[in-house]
This record gives structure tokens, sequence and C-alpha cells, in this order.
């Protein structure tokens, strides 16, 4: 037969073809999974709402726009400045302007994401804020619901959507993306998936400083797994978890010449442990002698001292043991910081493990009461953010 009478086969456009099995398994176990957390995604979505909608009346009797408070003040700058520009070679010696304390992983999705899709970079930064507080949401869902039933991961996202600052969630900040990140993490470690779990640590620890709180967690189990099991992915997962926060920090160093360069920026920055003499002096002095303390500060050191208390409490509880590396390593980071003091309540939005204790205390509680608790922190919360950004004259 001549090679011309050979009919060739159709080729089938790659857009046509069937998904592969797995691929539809995953997307069954991708849908059943969020038809699982609708009631929190739904609870956190109303939650955030309310507080949008607050920020923005307070916004408009004071004659400000809502996206620019959200989407380009403060460290939104810094994360929009490096996506636009990059970052400095050199360490200098001006304190607060050096944008190597800002880690890559945000502003690097706000370059990608922009250069593929209309609109401004502040606007994708801010979008990126949204969908990665629902992905965060979802996850905090999930490590509650796994250790406690459907009802506790709700309350438990609701809890967390209501916290103090929640406003920053939706704001150009990183406390989305990194809760995300350390959320999924940490499911990944109570469910065995030791890959995922060494991988999402990696990217949390691109994406903030206190990204080592997520890598302590997933190494000391990954480490304790593999020392029970014999298994490699546990300690694969271990290995691998601190190398984001640990090539930042070195590559920062490279970059200026000096082996602690990303320590010598903090420092520029005000920003070195001192193991919390620091923290303890400001809660001296505004719980004990300031006659006149501002607002925000008292509702600062509030936050501090709830979240140590709660940390007690889940060590009482006895929670898994990922959760409290991650929390109490979170704490020793933010309360041991000798830095500035006025963001430390943003720093511990992600420590949702924190939430814990009250979550379950909600979920057992008669229904008043649970409303009452529950009433009380969302509307706290959707006050205390728009003082925040539209009254404390600082940054969040």
């Amino acid at each position: 037969m001549p090679p011309s009478a050979i009919t060739a086969r159709p080729t089938v456009p790659a857009s046509r073809r069937p998904p592969s099995p797995a691929a539809v398994r995953v997307r069954e176990r991708t849908a059943r999974s969020l038809r699982y957390a609708a009631p929190a995604l739904v609870g956190y979505l109303t939650v955030r709402l309310l507080g949008l909608l607050v920020l923005a009346r307070w916004a408009h009797l004071k004659g400000h726009g809502v996206w620019p408070t959200l989407a380009t003040s403060w460290d939104s700058n810094w994360y929009l400045g490096i996506a636009d520009h990059g970052y400095q070679d050199s360490l200098g010696t001006t304190y607060n302007s050096n944008n190597l304390a800002f880690f890559p992983l945000y502003p690097v999705l706000i370059k990608a994401v922009a250069g593929v899709t209309p609109g401004s970079r502040a606007s994708v930064g801010l979008v990126l804020a949204v969908g990665f507080s629902l992905v965060a949401a979802w996850g905090v869902f999930a490590v509650g619901a796994h250790l406690h039933g459907r009802r506790a991961g709700t309350v438990l996202a609701v809890l967390w959507g209501a916290a103090p600052v929640a406003v920053v969630q939706w704001m150009g900040y990183t406390e989305s993306l990194f809760t995300a990140l350390a959320a999924w993490a940490l499911y990944a470690v109570l469910t065995g998936r030791w890959y995922a779990a060494g991988a999402l640590a990696v990217l949390a620890g691109l994406t903030r400083p206190t990204g080592i709180a997520v890598a302590a967690a997933v190494t000391v189990t990954g480490l304790l797994a593999a020392a029970r099991t014999r298994r490699a992915a546990p300690l694969a997962a271990a290995c691998a978890a601190p190398l984001g926060w640990l090539g930042y920090v070195a590559w920062v160093g490279a970059r200026i010449g000096r082996w602690d360069g990303y320590f010598a920026v903090q420092r520029l920055w005000r920003n070195a442990w001192d193991g919390g003499a620091g923290t303890l002096r400001e809660l001296r002095h505004l719980l004990a002698y300031d006659r006149n303390p501002q607002l925000f500060l008292v509702a600062v050191s509030v936050v501090l001292v709830l979240s140590a208390a709660a940390y007690v409490l889940c060590l009482a509880e006895r929670q898994p043991l990922a959760l409290l590396v991650f929390s109490g390593v979170l704490l020793l980071v933010v309360l041991g910081s000798g830095g500035v003091y006025f963001p430390r309540a943003r720093f511990l939005v992600p420590g949702f493990p924190l939430l814990l204790p009250l979550a379950l205390a909600v979920c057992r509680a008669r229904r008043v009461v649970a409303g009452l608790v529950v009433g009380g922190a969302v509307l706290t919360s959707a006050w205390l953010g728009a003082y925040m950004l539209l009254v404390w004259p600082g940054p969040p």
C-alpha cells in the first residue's frame, strides 16, 4: 500500500482530551472538601464583609477611600515597590528604609499575576490577599474539623476572621498568604502528607520571617515520625522545611556581602530579638504606668496577654505537637522581639491554633452564650479594624 493511501489518525486537541483518572479524582476530592467547608467559608466571608462595610462607612465619613487604604498603605507599598523595582543591593545606614527586610514570595506573585492580567499591581496584590484569605480560612477549618469535627472547624474559621486586627487579611499584606500556607502545612502534617507539608513549609519560609515557625513544626514532627516509622517521606519533609527561610536569609547575606546581612537589615528596622524584655517593658508601661494610654496600643497589649494565656490552654488540652510547636515558636518570635511594639497583634494573626480552645468552648456553650461571644468578637473586630486604619496614626 503506498504511503499516500495510509489514513492519518486525527489528532485530538489537548483542550478536548478527557481528563486523566487521577485529575478526575483530585477534582472530586476538592469539590467534596469545598462542600464540607462551605458553612465555614460563608461564615468567614460574612464576618469580613461586615468589617469591610464598617470600614467603608467610616472612611466615607472621614473623606477617605477604601481601596487606597487597603491596597496602598504602609507595608503594601513596600511589597509593591519590590514587585516594581526589585531589591536593593546594599545595607546602607538609614533606619526603616531597606526593603531586604521583606520576604519575596508575595511580591513575586504580584509581579507574575500582574504580568498576565489587567489592572494595576496594587489591585492585583489586594485581590491576591482576599483570595488567599479564603484559602487560609479553608485551611483553618480543615485543621479544626480534622481534630474536633465540622462544627469546631467552622467556629474556628469564623473566629479567625473575627480576630481583633483581622482587617489585615483583606489588605495588601502577607498575613493571608502566610496563614494559608501555615494552615495547610499543619493539616498536611496531621494527615501524613509529608511531601506537601515540606513544600508548603518552604513557601511559608519565603513569605514572612515567622515562616521559621512553620519550618520548626514540620521539622520536629517530621524527625519524630521518621524515627518512629523509618519512612523517607517525613525525613525529607523535615530536611526541606527550613530551606525557604534559610535560603532567603543566605541570599540577603550574599547580596550585601556579609554573613549576618539579613539580621543587620533587621537591626536597621530596630528589630532585634531580646528574649521578651522589650515586650514586658512596654506591657508594664502601658498597663501600669501610662495614665492616658493610646487605645490601639492597649488593644495590642490585651491581644499579647490573651495569646500567651491561650497557649497555656493549648498545652493543657494537649494539642497535636505540630500545632504546639508552630504556636510556640510564633509566640517566641513575636513576644521575644525587641522591635516596634504596635504591629505585634498583626504578627499573631496567623496563630489560629491559639483560637482553638475558645472555639471548643463556644461549641460546648449554650446558643445564647455562643452567640454573644462570637457576635462580640465580630463587632469588636469590625470596629477595631476601622479604628486601626483610619484613626491610629501609624501602621497596623
